[in-house]
This record gives structure tokens, sequence and C-alpha cells, in this order.
């Protein structure tokens, strides 16, 4: 039984959520999940399916071939994504969000007639490449240059933890067209990632194994100066344009995880016999498996007032930064929790605890750390 309520979702999203967790039990079954964390293998099938059934059109308007959903319909979607398996969750994230969110909203028309419906068909996958080794939370301080020589831009530097770059057919660039000017003077280029001079490289990391970061280098790489879009220095104001979404569905997907894992813990503890009797029917354990269920839906309802916030016209910087600290540190608190329940089950890699543990600490760290947050909350509240 699933501890996830309901209530509140229109028919049409309960369909939806329905929808989704049987398509994915069909294309990504649980015992894959597993093998496909430790080979380090992308969801290909589950993530063509998706798109098949017509799911990664919810992001966008049906102008580009999309459903025009509101943001409470992508809530419902995120979330049961991360609810079913965080690394599905962020491979459609990575794509249709991150990167692809940029070329839906500050993409020319040609390129979002071009690249918009191949996102949705599921044609082609898109990867966002901000980071540097030197430079993470300082976007502004970005040190990869594109120097516009005729009608081509030349790109030279490198990015790193650049979430599924590997399996993307292009990369929505973040680049220093101005090398004298920080937030000004960062701009936007498409650069597909067989462009002569584009070298990825994988990284073995902790967690979100099948939908893991990469090194990126570009070596003299040349792409057409149309390729640049949004307005050349304008990145920064298009960054913060599309942050509202961004951080709704990394919250999303985390407050889904959340439910995940006290089901998984719940489920354990039900079965477990210690001293005659289950563990579910100790008070310390029904203890900790309620403060579980109140972190899940905690962070459930900080997600579904960013989507309601959004879904009225208005602002959303603090209370999107709220909901993805939430999200993603309940997340975390909710998998620290469930491997003291299973005990030694929970740090063997037999159990699926230990991979839950390890793709939800990513969350406090990427898509922009929550200190960012504090920081931006504090700033929201006349601090700084």
């Amino acid at each position: 039984m699933s501890l996830i309520n309901t209530h509140g979702l229109t028919d049409e999203q309960k369909m939806m959520r329905e929808g989704v967790l049987d398509l994915l039990s069909r294309h990504l079954p649980w015992e894959r999940v597993r093998k496909m964390d430790e080979a380090r293998e992308f969801p290909h099938e589950a993530y063509n399916a998706l798109a098949e059934a017509g799911y990664l059109g919810i992001f966008y308007p049906e102008e580009l071939g999309g459903m025009g959903a509101s943001y409470k319909d992508i809530a419902v979607f995120m979330e049961t994504l991360g609810y079913y398996y965080t690394g599905i969750a962020q491979g459609v994230t990575t794509t249709a969000i991150y990167a692809g969110m940029h070329v839906a909203k500050f993409g020319t028309p040609e390129m979002k007639q071009d690249i918009v419906p191949k996102i949705v068909a599921g044609k082609v996958k898109l990867a966002l490449a901000m980071s540097e080794p030197g430079t993470g939370s300082d976007v502004a301080g970005i040190k990869t240059s594109a120097v516009r020589d005729r009608d081509d831009y030349v790109i030279n530097g490198s990015k790193v933890w650049i979430t599924c770059a590997h399996v993307a057919d292009y990369l929505v660039a973040i680049v220093k067209t101005d090398k004298q000017a920080r937030h000004n003077g960062i701009s936007t280029i498409l650069v597909p990632t067989n462009t002569p001079g584009v070298t990825i490289r994988p990284l073995s990391m902790l967690g979100r194994r099948t939908t893991h970061a990469n090194e990126v280098f570009f070596d003299n790489v040349r792409v057409p100066a149309s390729n640049l879009f949004g307005g050349e220095g304008q990145a920064w104001k298009n960054i913060m344009a599309a942050l509202g979404l961004e951080r709704m569905g990394l919250a999303a997907i985390s407050a889904g995880h959340c439910f995940k894992i006290t089901e998984y813990a719940r489920d354990y503890a039900r079965e477990r016999i210690q001293f005659g009797q289950p563990i579910s029917q100790f008070q310390v354990i029904q203890h900790k498996l309620a403060d579980m269920m109140i972190m899940a839906e905690t962070a459930r309802q900080s997600v579904y007032r960013v989507a309601e916030l959004l879904d009225g016209g208005h602002k959303v910087v603090q209370e999107a930064s709220i909901a993805k600290i939430v999200c993603t540190e309940n997340n975390f608190k909710c998998a620290d929790i469930g491997m003291q329940i299973l005990g030694g089950a929970g740090y063997s890699n037999e159990y699926d605890m230990q991979m839950f543990f390890r793709d939800s600490r990513v969350g406090p760290i990427g898509g922009g750390t929550n200190e960012i947050q504090r920081n931006i909350i504090a700033k929201q509240m006349d601090l700084a």
C-alpha cells in the first residue's frame, strides 16, 4: 500500500500517476534497476517508453508539440518518477527541464521548432554544461570562452559534474563571450556533442549511477554563430528566469523518493522478527517511521505550494529555495533513518536501502547547493 495521499489531485493527474507507474514497472522492473545501478547504465528503454507514451510533452506548450500542462501536472509527474526511481527522474529532468527549457524559453524560433519536438519524441537528449572545475556555485566566474570568428564561435575550456552528458546529443553550454565581465559576460550556446573538439569523460559517482556526471572538454570547438541563443551576455538573466521550475522539479523528485524510502522501511519492519515479534510493533521503530512520514508529507506539501504559485503566475524565488532545501534534506534524513531501521541489512548491498541512501545524498549539493539556497532566502528576507 502506498503512503502517498492522492486526494486533491484531479482524475487526470491520478490517471497519469498510475499510467507512469505501470509503464515503468514494465520497462524498468526493479530487479533491472539494481543491475543498471551496478553497471552504470542509462535507462534508455524506460526513457523511450515515456517519450512514446507522450509524457515528455508535459513540460512544453502545445505550439512546440507539448501538452501545455500546468505546473501542478509537472509536479505530479516528477514526484511519480522520483517515487519509482530517482535515476529515470533525473534522466528526464536533465533533458526536459535543465537543458531543454532553455531552448524552449530562449531559443530562436527555428531552434525551438527543430529541437523541442525531438525532445518530446525522445529523439534527442540534452545536457546543461554549466559547472566548471574552479567555479561551481559561482556561475558568473566561469572561464570557458566562446570567441566570435566571422560566422562561428570558437569554444575552449572545460566543464565538470555535467549530468547525462554521456548520452546527450546536444549540450546547452554556458560560456564567457566577454572575459572582462562577470554576470553580463556569459551567454548560452547549443553545441552538438559530435562536434570535433568535444570530449566527454564519464565520472564514477557515489549515487545516481545510471544518470551519472561527466567531464566535458572543449578544444577549439567551432559552432555556427546562430547557435548562440537567448541574447549575447543574457545567460545569467535567463538562468535566473528558469530556476523556479528547475527547483520545483528537484524538490518533487526528492519528495517522491521520501515516500519510496518510507514504504520500503515500513515493509521491512513488518517482516523483520526480533524478540518474537515484528520490529514494527516496537514503539522506537514506529516513531522512526512516523518521523519519516512527517518528513515525506512536509516535503510534498512544499512542492505543491510552489506549483500553486507558479500556476497563479507568481514569482517563487523564496518558496522554490525552501522547497528545494526541505525536500532534499528530508530525503537524505529519511534514507539515513531507513538504514538504521534495517540495521545490518541497510548497510548491505543485498538490500536497496544503501542505493536510496547514495542516491539521496546529491540532493543538497546539486541544482544550487542548499547553502546557496539559504543565501537566496536571506536576501529575500532583506538580510543581505
